[in-house]
């Protein structure tokens, strides 16, 4: 970028790469999988741990939803932490405090003390994930190498779900259901060494400026009631009193957030970050194509398991298709692309690959071949995913000043922890309203026992493919958005944000500057 460019765009020349960089991103990885693990690994020994600490079935969702609330709730905050603290030290304190709550969780004598464990896993998880994303955009600026690293680090953000699947099986089935917990803790511990000897972050990225106290409590209490609206949903129905009451809580206190943001001298969230189109269309689309993902997960593990008779390591084994198809669409297409064709032109494509993935599991019946069927499927999904998710993860937080990466990566993680709530909950909804239809129809015709029980597995099928076809559309709204309002070019040339024109009208202005491959 020239000295000219520079001036006109309000910024500074960008610095000389962080000769440590490639390491960090080993360490940046490794917490990263560790966090994304962390999501399926323990859905995987939930029925052990349950009947060990005597969890009821009225508040075995607590093991999930405590650790949703408390990261879904605090991503804001934890980001805008990341910028006042410095991205390395929110980073390595991170990891450090989810070793610690992963180990309380590995040793939980009581249902309280598994809530509570799950609740600081949350927290800690809240101040790590935008650390670790904000690192990235600070630490790789050549357009190339962006491109290499994000490309890494969204291999890892989508197929990490699916690894957490194998190894929660391995874990659970053949030694303990702690170990799924205290798994974390070796992970936790290189990641915080590594990243301590190895990242150099400079300074001149903070933002010291006084934390926004009424936007923290409007954000997370916000953002808890409409994670919790979504959860309870999935368990009471939409028409609970108290869901609802959740729902409207959350847009109420939401739109006091935005009204505070828009009028304080220094915002949690500062609303450029946000109405920048680009950005603005990635949070979007991300988040749709997240709920897809989620419901897929969901219902696929239980086809495997319940209806097929599947182990829950031979169930992990199954997911593989998933993993390959999202490292190749992640680091070969995606990386290979990015730096030659817009972001829009990967992720719009990516989705409607996935998108086609998904059509053919609506095919699913009780005996479908997982080699003809399913194999073929999670490919598509995987390499779709794996496209769009790079580019969209480099992008979401390119061309933001340096003092907002914290918060624009927070809001990247938002959107998936909130996509991933709806997903969870719609999707479940629909299939179960669905199944309850199915059998309702046709259980009369049951002459005996087994032709009942096979009654309600066709139903269970029918619930999921019901909801998968749901599924599709929304990927394919999230192919739409991306389409239609991400609009960057290629690195090549990337759009730099100034703080104003000078002409008084508070109108941020985009200029296209030249970056010059090194």
């Amino acid at each position: 970028m020239s000295e000219t460019a520079s001036k006109a765009a309000g910024t500074s020349a960008v610095p000389d790469p962080d000769p440590g960089r490639w390491k960090a991103l080993v360490f940046i990885a490794l917490a990263q999988l560790m966090v994304v693990l962390d999501a399926t690994i323990v859905n995987i020994a939930l029925p052990s741990a349950q009947e060990d600490l005597g969890i009821s079935d009225g508040n075995r969702q607590w093991v999930v939803t405590a650790y949703a609330l408390a990261f879904g709730g605090l991503l804001l905050f934890g980001g805008r932490i990341a910028d006042l603290w410095g991205r390395k030290r929110a980073f390595v304190v991170g990891l450090g405090g989810f070793a610690v709550a992963s180990a309380l969780g590995g040793a939980a004598t009581n249902e309280a003390m598994m809530f509570g464990a799950r609740a600081l896993q949350g927290v800690f998880g809240a101040l790590l994930a935008p650390a670790a994303l904000s690192l990235l955009a600070v630490m790789f600026t050549d357009a190339k190498e962006r491109a290499k690293a994000f490309g890494i680090y969204g291999a890892i953000a989508g197929g990490g779900g699916a690894v957490g699947l194998i190894l929660g099986g391995f874990l659970t089935e053949y030694l303990d259901w702690r170990w799924t917990f205290y798994v974390n803790i070796p992970f936790a511990v290189v990641a915080a060494i590594g990243a301590w000897l190895v990242i150099r972050e400079p300074a001149s990225g903070r933002n010291r400026s006084p934390l926004d106290i009424p936007g923290v409590v409007l954000s997370t209490l916000g953002l808890v009631a409409l994670v919790y609206g979504f959860t309870r949903a999935e368990s009471e129905g939409w028409g609970d009193s108290v869901t609802v009451a959740m729902f409207v809580a959350s847009a109420a206190l939401l739109i006091a957030f935005v009204a505070v943001e828009a009028r304080v001298k220094s915002p949690l969230l500062p609303l450029r970050v946000l109405t920048e189109r680009n950005r603005g269309g990635i949070y979007l689309s991300l988040g749709l194509a997240v709920i897809g993902m989620f419901g897929l997960f969901l219902f696929l593990t239980y086809y495997l398991q319940i209806v097929r008779g599947y182990s829950p390591v031979r169930t992990g084994f199954a997911f593989l298709p998933m993993i390959v198809g999202m490292i190749v669409g992640s680091t070969q297409i995606g990386t290979r692309l990015m730096t030659r064709v817009a972001p829009r032109l990967l992720m719009g494509p990516g989705f409607l690959v996935a998108a086609v993935g998904m059509l053919l599991l609506t095919q699913m019946k009780i005996d479908s071949s997982y080699t003809a069927l399913l194999l073929p499927a999670m490919l598509l999904l995987g390499l779709g995913m794996g496209t769009a998710f790079m580019p969209a993860m480099s992008l979401a937080t390119q061309g933001v000043e340096p003092r907002d990466s914290g918060v624009a990566s927070a809001m990247v993680n938002t959107s998936q922890q909130v996509g991933g709530a709806i997903g969870t909950a719609l999707l479940n909804t629909i299939a179960a309203s669905a199944t309850t239809s199915y059998v309702a129809d046709h259980i009369g015709g049951a002459g005996s026992r087994p032709e009942a029980q096979l009654v309600q597995l066709r139903g269970m099928v029918e619930g999921y493919t019901s909801a998968i076809w749901f599924a599709v559309g929304i990927l394919v709204a999230a192919a739409l958005i991306a389409f239609g309002m991400v609009n960057a070019g290629r690195p090549g040339t990337t759009t730099v944000t100034s703080s104003g024109d000078g002409d008084g009208d508070g109108v941020e202005d985009q200029l296209k500057v030249p970056v010059i491959a090194h």
